[in-house]
């Protein structure tokens, strides 16, 4: 199994780098977990987007999902090979299966409905013929290639799911957005990498829900990780730096720090 950062961004995209998004890999699977602006465009610097076995949305703000319009215009936009001569719709490939929280069917449909393209009407089917929208619940298993991806709900202000995502060799763990919750236990529980988020300098007492560096640590501790990944940074350096020195108080195993386009092989 690999791991490759294609935004780690808290938020919007800054500096060049896009917000959420991270392409899992076995040999016969390629997963993304979550879409957030600028994903689109660090994805096809990856892999083909049309080669996409799946995508897994933790939830739906902005910066987790918005680039699915985006993402499934240039899948159609790849098949119809440069002309505007539309092809049946029957005639393109099979839509890649794109899972969501319950709500983000009616919500994609209204987002592709603000921006129609009438001289070209099959870029406006993107979440029928690129992207097969498909709506989980908390403890769902998704079977996705070779991967069983079990969700996990935790706590933030938008309803949200971590993914645990195992496959033929590893099992990695991937928050999303969450404060501390004893939920994080059962998602993180023996896996070999939990990529956890650390947005925070201090814990979040509010009702918004965010992990700090140190938070994020004492949960994969505590769950038996054998490695973690901090990721949803604020702009700068010196941030991602004092993120992992926090982490590295409370880990007893490697800590990583999440950057585009680093790649990261499991176990």
């Amino acid at each position: 199994m690999r791991l490759t950062v294609l935004g780690c961004r808290a938020g919007m995209p800054s500096g060049g780098v896009a917000s959420s998004g991270y392409l899992v890999t076995t040999g016969v699977t390629r997963l993304l977990l979550d879409c957030g602006p600028g994903i689109t465009t660090a994805l096809g610097g990856v892999v083909r987007p049309g080669s996409l076995s799946g995508i897994v949305i933790s939830h739906l703000h902005l910066d987790h999902c918005y680039d699915l319009l985006p993402l499934g215009r240039r899948i159609l936009s790849d098949q119809l090979a440069g002309s505007l001569a539309a092809p049946d719709a029957g005639a393109l490939g099979p839509a890649i299966p794109l899972y969501v929280p319950v709500g983000g069917r009616d919500l994609l449909r209204g987002l592709a409905g603000l921006f129609p393209l009438s001289t070209v009407p099959i870029l406006d089917r993107v979440f029928e013929l690129a992207l097969d929208v498909r709506e989980y619940r908390p403890d769902d298993v998704l079977e996705i290639g070779d991967c069983h991806v079990g969700m996990h709900a935790l706590r933030h202000a938008q309803p949200n799911c971590g993914s645990r995502v195992r496959g033929p060799a590893a099992t990695l763990a991937y928050t999303g957005d969450t404060g501390v919750t004893d939920a994080l236990h059962e998602l993180a529980k023996d896996v070999d990498l939990l990529l956890a988020e650390a947005t925070l300098d201090e814990t979040d007492g509010s009702r918004h829900g965010h992990l700090s560096a140190a938070d994020a640590a004492r949960a994969a501790q505590a769950a038996g990780a054998a490695q973690l990944m901090i990721t949803h940074f604020p702009d700068g350096d010196a941030v991602r730096d004092a993120r992992r020195a926090e982490a590295e108080l409370h880990f007893d195993g490697p800590v990583h720090v999440a950057a585009p386009g680093l790649s990261h092989d499991l176990p």
